[in-house]
């Protein structure tokens, strides 16, 4: 009887071993998540906004280059926190242009307004009175009948429906400005998605939807130039070269001040131009008095 209590207690001895042996072996059941879910989310997190990234990495890359010795030395005629006379500016842009070659003359433009409500986008255009110093390539959007009359006004390229196409096929855009007649906008909606982010497509604020083929071919050429707000509220345009006489550039500033002044939102509060700069390719930001 003792030999045979002996093996009972044994055996459940050994059972209860074993019982504990696969506890300890047995993982925790846990929520069930196919292999490489985790991974994918931590990969979406590092490429959930690569824009950002690459903003923040050209933003420490700015800081990080030092400015050269000649901007350096041709910024330090210039009073950061003043903000000058339009003449004076020009005249500071003119002495800070050092480039081997003829630069151009820039202003920038912070607008208050608010990108967000379409019926405060900027655009339009303006002649300036001197032009920019640019010779401008034109593209005619016209039907057979009127391709004579276009590059008698002065059209670098003319053409209608096989341009049209021809475009739509390589998406080549070789132009700078392009004029069309009313009758042929329908036709250039096949390439509205083409010409439309590059700000070359035909409308009524920037004048390029015409009936006058020569006189608004000849404006364009003359100077004629568009102004747009960019996806910040901003304002970049060109008023002509560093070449120009300092009346020249102020009267061409003036002119474009104007027209934008003309174009203001009625739905836009408080300031409207918060901010003005000029400054000559590759030269300092000068602060101009609103």
């Amino acid at each position: 009887m003792a030999k045979k209590d002996f093996k009972e207690n044994k055996s459940a001895s050994e059972k209860e071993v074993k019982k504990e042996k696969i506890k300890k072996e047995a993982k925790p059941v846990e929520n069930t998540v196919e292999p490489g879910v985790e991974v994918e989310k931590k990969e979406e997190k590092t490429a959930e906004s690569p824009k950002k990234e690459k903003k923040a990495s050209r933003r420490a890359l700015k800081k990080a280059q030092p400015r050269s010795k000649r901007y350096m030395g041709i910024s330090g005629i210039i009073d950061k926190n003043k903000a000058y006379p339009i003449l004076e500016a020009v005249e500071l842009a003119k002495k800070t242009s050092t480039t081997k070659f003829p630069g151009s003359m820039e202003v920038h433009i912070r607008l208050g307004i608010d990108i967000s409500k379409s019926d405060q986008m900027i655009r339009g255009a303006v002649s300036l009175p001197h032009g920019t110093g640019k010779t401008l390539k034109v593209v005619a959007f016209v039907n057979e009948a009127r391709e004579k009359e276009a590059k008698e006004a002065g059209a670098d390229i003319v053409g209608g429906q096989e341009l049209i196409d021809k475009i739509k096929q390589t998406s080549k855009i070789d132009f700078d400005v392009s004029v069309t007649t009313p009758d042929m906008m329908p036709k250039l909606a096949m390439i509205a998605k083409i010409l439309g982010p590059k700000g070359l497509m035909p409308s009524p604020k920037n004048e390029t939807i015409t009936t006058n083929l020569k006189k608004t071919i000849g404006e364009v050429k003359k100077g004629k130039v568009n102004f747009k707000n960019d996806d910040s509220g901003n304002l970049h345009n060109i008023i002509g070269k560093s070449s120009f006489e300092t009346k020249q550039l102020v009267e061409n500033y003036n002119a474009l001040m104007d027209a934008i002044k003309k174009v203001k939102p009625a739905s836009t509060k408080g300031i409207f131009i918060k901010n003005i700069s000029i400054n000559a390719t590759m030269g300092p930001g000068i602060r101009v008095a609103a």
